[in-house]
């Protein structure tokens, strides 16, 4: 048992050391600005962002022409045998052609059935929703990195309350071993209180990996280089807003929610896909213009070479009559496609409701149970108080003791757990509502 007791302590001071150790103090406020600076999805939602704005030009829409120069050269060798009509023969062996040209050529769509236009705003549309996929990829970070930052706060205070049950377990055994010196305890009221500590060290090794777990939780989603960096932060308890109003949660919600708005973008486009198939049922009408040069050699004949160079142009008009009825499905399955998107955002706007009003009744349960638990420490406080006191005096049994040691520890334990879920929700519903950003 004594081997067992140094073995845990010596364990325990390794720990305490690391932890010592420490020189980097977070505030929250810095957690969230090295995540953003740093996180590798966020990266990626900013640079696939930057394609979506690369694409929306009118030349990708189609408004300005094309220029194409070619240029080309080729020969041939051959060997020609020539018959004529009154029966003579004549044959030439070995001649040799060559052909060089050169072409420049423009072409530009006049009419398309609007599919012009169309394109051009639906690559704005994509733009738009490229920005709303890094709004949400922030804000989801934001979410993450708060949820991490508190989440640490709640792993230290419990360690801290580990921390407070080994000081009062050891000062419960030194009472006993007091006690024995002087002949008026037992041997085996020692022993007992050696293994309280002995168990009640053990919790707090564990609960120090925790900890160090929570640490490289942050540290991961900040996308610091060492994830094994230890910190502190400059926040040492959690507190809880307790004055979201459901009313102007559920107004804000339904403008600022990123889901909401993204959904909506989507029906925009399926709009434009519409447009632009129904832009198929149009003639369309372009045009063209080039200038050409070829330079042509022949060997052996009686024309040495030839030169050609002018300028060509034209329109073309047309319009498609039959293309065996797949138009006419396109259609039909556009106009699905947008009653789809429609549905869809009814799904999405009831399903962002449900999840208000349910994390809303919790946060405000939570708010509730935070003053319970808040009035259940203070008690719990006042009877250990008492009961270490009675022990001294030898009033108390040890049984009894661990009893209202417990129940100050699973008091504050209690307090942790809901302040940190009222944080939980808090969150949630500024995320929700799309106000996250509040938080920096």
């Amino acid at each position: 048992m004594k081997i067992k007791f140094l073995s845990i302590n010596f364990s325990l001071l390794l720990i305490f050391s690391a932890v010592s150790g420490q020189d980097v103090i977070y505030n929250l406020n810095e957690c969230i600005r090295i995540g953003l600076e740093r996180n590798f999805s966020l990266l990626i939602a900013r640079n696939s962002e930057a394609i979506a704005k690369n694409n929306y030009t009118i030349g990708n829409a189609g408004f300005l022409p094309s220029l194409d120069l070619t240029g080309r050269h080729n020969g041939s060798v051959n060997d020609i045998e020539r018959n004529f009509e009154d029966g003579s023969q004549t044959t030439s062996d070995n001649e040799y052609n060559t052909t060089s040209s050169a072409g420049l050529s423009l072409g530009l769509t006049i009419f398309n059935g609007f599919n012009v236009l169309t394109t051009y705003r639906k690559l704005d549309e994509l733009k738009q929703i490229g920005e709303l996929n890094t709004q949400m990829e922030i804000e989801n970070l934001l979410s993450d990195i708060i949820v991490g930052y508190y989440g640490y706060i709640q792993q230290v205070q419990l360690s801290k309350n580990l921390k407070y049950a080994v000081a009062l377990s050891k000062e419960r055994l030194r009472i006993d071993e007091d006690r024995y010196l002087l002949g008026s305890s037992s041997k085996l009221q020692v022993l007992q209180s050696r293994v309280y500590l002995n168990a009640d060290s053990s919790r707090l090794s564990r609960q120090l990996e925790v900890v160090h777990a929570a640490q490289i939780r942050l540290n991961e989603l900040m996308a610091v280089e060492d994830l094994s960096l230890n910190f502190t932060t400059s926040d040492t308890s959690i507190t809880v807003n307790p004055e979201l109003l459901f009313e102007k949660l559920m107004d804000e919600t339904l403008v600022k929610n990123t889901g909401l708005q993204l959904s909506a973008k989507n029906k925009i486009i399926s709009e434009y896909d519409y447009k632009l198939v129904v832009s198929r049922s149009y003639p369309y009408l372009t045009a063209s213009t080039g200038y050409n040069y070829s330079f042509n050699t022949f060997y052996p004949s009686e024309t040495k070479n030839q030169k050609t160079n002018g300028l060509n142009y034209g329109l073309t008009f047309g319009v498609n009559i039959f293309d065996g009825f797949n138009q006419r499905r396109s259609i039909r399955n556009s106009s699905i496609d947008i009653k789809n998107k429609e549905l869809q955002y009814l799904e999405i706007e009831q399903g962002v409701k449900a999840d208000l009003i349910t994390i809303y009744s919790a946060y405000r349960n939570y708010l509730r149970l935070i003053a319970l638990e808040t009035q259940n420490l203070q008690t719990a406080t006042e009877n250990l108080e008492i009961a270490m006191e009675r022990y001294r005096l030898g009033n108390l049994s040890g049984i009894d003791l661990r009893e209202v040691q417990k129940s100050l520890l699973d008091a504050r334990e209690s307090l942790l757990s809901v302040e940190s879920l009222a944080k939980l929700a808090e969150i949630s519903l500024l995320l929700i509502s799309g106000n996250i950003m509040n938080y920096f």
